[in-house]
């Protein structure tokens, strides 16, 4: 099978300097989904000379030029949405209606900043001297390096590429090498919706690689990322040598927590959404599951029926609601995590165990896995587990379980089901966490700003918010 071109500089699809290729396996059956041309720091510098040299025409078209382009990818990535989703399903295994859902929550996002685009704002300011005039403009900051993961490889992209472009920025994109397919049929709409040359550049790639070239390549000034924190924190402290700014997307750690006055089966339902979706692997997943010593029992009991009924399988297939991890390195963190907590006095409520027969024989799946009487000295108890798998720890009030839900490094999303009203708004105001679920196990939404404390992050994207990281501010002061 030859290679696709992966790699799209100055409006042109080209062959990696390397000649090296990739190949994509379907994580749901162990088949090869496609070969990909596979980059290098050289590519990554040629487009990063690209996207310099179209910044200037860019960032002075209106913005409202910049809009119509933004509003034609939009129509496209929505009526390709099908294509798209088969695409994401089949090279990382996400389940089609959720597939579908994040092409659609993409589309939302180009269309947004189409419409954003319009709004960067300056400002006049009353001045102390009476002969002078002061006034603040808002910028584009300049050449954007994005990097995104495989979770949802096409909405984390919109993520950053639409509100970048809207403010006048020109990009080069690192997509992740699991999820090749989906980013250069994304990228061949960006190519449909008649962007000028040089404005969007992509290059599938070797990651080390291609990230030091954006991080010691001066044409760069912002750096957009999401990923592990570990790698977050390399980004940083390249980005800090020449003073690059950047915005940070980072790992998540998420309390669940379920008083004793809650609608229990609304809290199963959200905990599925919130865990179980994308097979748990979601930086906002809940990770540990806090339950009032009074309804534990009844509530594990109603969270181990629902999983009973969820159909775990090739997520190309209707009935798919949980499909499988996205390659063996994530089937094995998740089964070590369950193996420790078990050594450490865990007991399996439901699930455990990689599935392995007939149809799941060549794929990696795991069974949606309940843990019970877990403790906070377990790895899955402190360390981002990544997969269909949650811990249920009881609690006897409410100033404990914020203690213990606020005891970790992370502060990304948390959640909490009451339906005490002077309750939730304490939860809301006591989680130290940037996104706060209450009786809501899916909370984000295109208009909303996503972004964490602590480690989980430095920025906020969606909204009106994501387009200040792409943003400069500029004092002028006229004497007259």
């Amino acid at each position: 099978m030859e290679a696709t071109k992966s790699i799209f500089i100055q409006g042109e699809w080209l062959e990696s300097e390397s000649e090296e290729t990739l190949t994509v396996v379907n994580p749901a059956t162990g088949d090869q989904a496609g070969i990909v041309g596979f980059g290098d720091g050289r590519d990554a510098d040629k487009a990063i000379d690209a996207a310099h040299a179209a910044f200037a025409s860019w960032s002075q078209l209106t913005a409202r030029e910049r809009s119509k382009y933004l509003y034609n990818l939009y129509e496209l990535v929505r009526n390709h949405r099908d294509e798209l989703a088969e695409l994401i399903s089949l090279e990382m295994g996400k389940p089609l209606r959720e597939a579908k859902g994040e092409v659609l929550g993409a589309a939302d996002n180009f269309m947004w900043y189409a419409e954003e685009a319009k709004r960067v704002y300056g400002d006049t300011v009353p001045s102390s001297v009476s002969n002078k005039r002061i006034m603040v403009l808002r910028q584009p900051v300049g050449v954007v390096a994005a990097i995104t993961p495989w979770n949802f490889p096409v909405n984390m992209a919109a993520r950053k590429l639409a509100p970048a472009l809207a403010a006048g920025c020109t990009v080069v994109w690192k997509p992740a090498e699991g999820t090749p397919l989906s980013a250069i049929r994304l990228f061949q709409l960006f190519e449909q919706a008649g962007f000028p040359k040089g404005v969007v550049n992509m290059v599938v790639g070797k990651p080390e690689s291609i990230g030091q070239a954006f991080i010691d390549n001066p044409k760069v000034r912002k750096i957009a990322f999401t990923g592990s924190t570990r790698v977050g924190k390399l980004l940083m402290e390249g980005a800090a040598k020449q003073v690059k700014r950047v915005s940070m997307e980072l790992g998540g750690h998420a309390p669940f927590i379920v008083f004793d006055d809650a609608n229990l089966d609304a809290a199963v339902e959200g905990l599925f959404e919130s865990k179980f979706r994308n097979c748990g692997q979601m930086c906002i997943s809940a990770n540990r599951l806090y339950v009032h010593e009074a309804v534990v029992e009844s509530f594990t009991e109603k969270l181990v029926e629902r999983l009973k009924k969820a159909k775990v399988g090739d997520g190309r297939k209707k009935d798919t609601e949980i499909g499988p991890l996205v390659n063996e390195r994530g089937l094995n963190k998740v089964l070590d995590h369950i193996r420790d907590a078990m050594s450490q006095g865990a007991r399996v409520a439901h699930g455990g165990s990689r599935l392995t027969d007939g149809d799941y024989g060549n794929g990696f799946f795991i069974e949606p896995t309940v843990l019970v009487e877990a403790n906070e000295e377990m790895k899955i108890v402190y360390e981002e587990t990544f997969g269909p798998v949650i811990p249920v720890i009881a609690f006897k009030d409410e100033a404990s379980v914020v203690t213990m839900a606020n005891n970790s490094n992370y502060g990304l999303a948390a959640y909490a089901y009451s339906e005490n009203v002077s309750r939730c708004f304490r939860m809301a105001e006591q989680l130290e966490y940037g996104i706060v679920g209450i009786n809501d196990g899916s909370p984000t939404q295109t208009q909303a700003p996503f972004g964490g404390m602590k480690e989980s992050g430095i920025g906020r994207e969606g909204g009106v918010y994501g387009m200040d990281g792409f943003l400069e501010t500029k004092f002028v002061s006229i004497t007259v």
